[in-house]
């Protein structure tokens, strides 16, 4: 809650006038305990989850020809029902775990601080950047560890029931796996804390990275275009259709960690085949055009 009952109290103690951001925040949170503005996270999460998710179901189910242009994996069709029952479950999966996790963990966020003034952007690029990477670092280990056979087998498993990943699907699995992949996005702001908008804006990143990552499209817009060392959606989407064997791509964020351990060798592997593939297709293609012009002459 901030420590000022006007606006006027507000500008005195910064010794300037608000700025029109700062003005919208005062008057949103100045009467609002900082508990409640941590609480915020929960439906903010799962409007963002809604928000990002429905509209690339709807794409592919309302325009399949031209979504399997872009689709990862075009072979695999699912129906409407099924992408219902995905959302419906993830949500409820959401609800009982995402929920009192974020509600619980408030303790540890005893550095957020919700006052004025407002960080600058570039205090926010900064932390974000930190909190990117150090969630990137331990969600890739634990990743790891939840390949293994046991952790696999009795947890990591219900997420790869989608071999071909969609939006819908980003956190889709068993409750544990859920909570303990989720867990590094909030140890960033705990080591490194920063604004409650800071932490708002993280969290939503993250949600929206997960679901491009699962999205199971590779648009021509597509971040990896723009985003050094970022994985994307072709990257995820190889580590699911591997499945369970899968040893490669265990990165959530960046690509930079599978390639200093060797754990993106299989990736690059496929890839390159991939393009020899591609380059053998064309080539035939060309050499069949060609002929009927030839044997013209």
């Amino acid at each position: 809650m901030l420590p000022y009952s006007t606006a006027a109290e507000a500008e005195a103690a910064l010794g300037r006038a608000m700025s029109y951001a700062e003005g919208a925040w005062f008057r949103y949170s100045a009467g609002m305990p900082d508990y409640y503005l941590y609480c915020h996270i929960v439906p903010m999460l799962l409007l963002v989850y809604t928000l990002s998710s429905v509209p690339l179901a709807l794409f592919e189910l309302g325009a399949p020809s031209i979504a399997l242009r872009y689709k990862l994996q075009p072979r695999v069709k699912l129906s409407p029902s099924a992408f219902l029952r995905c959302y419906m479950d993830t949500m409820g999966l959401l609800l009982v775990t995402i929920a009192p996790l974020h509600l619980v963990s408030y303790p540890a966020m005893a550095g957020i601080r919700t006052g004025l003034p407002l960080p600058s952007v570039g205090e926010t690029v900064a932390q974000l950047v930190v909190y990117l990477l150090v969630d990137d670092y331990l969600g890739y280990w634990i990743h790891r560890l939840l390949h293994a056979k046991w952790g696999y087998d009795n947890i990591h498993r219900v997420h790869h029931e989608y071999t071909a990943p969609i939006a819908f699907a980003a956190p889709y699995g068993h409750w544990s796996d859920v909570l303990i992949l989720g867990a590094p996005s909030l140890v960033g702001p705990s080591i490194v804390p920063c604004h409650m908008t800071t932490l708002w804006l993280w969290l939503v990143i993250r949600q929206i990275e997960a679901i491009d990552t699962h999205s199971g499209f590779k648009f021509p817009f597509n971040p990896t275009n723009y985003i050094p060392f970022y994985g994307g959606a072709e990257y995820h989407d190889y580590h699911h259709f591997v499945g369970e064997h899968s040893q490669s791509n265990f990165s959530s964020l960046f690509t930079f960690c599978d390639y200093l351990h060797g754990t993106d060798k299989g990736y690059r592997y496929h890839m390159a085949n991939l393009v020899k593939s591609t380059k053998k297709m064309k080539g035939a293609a060309t050499t069949t055009m060609a002929t009927p012009r030839s044997e013209a002459k």
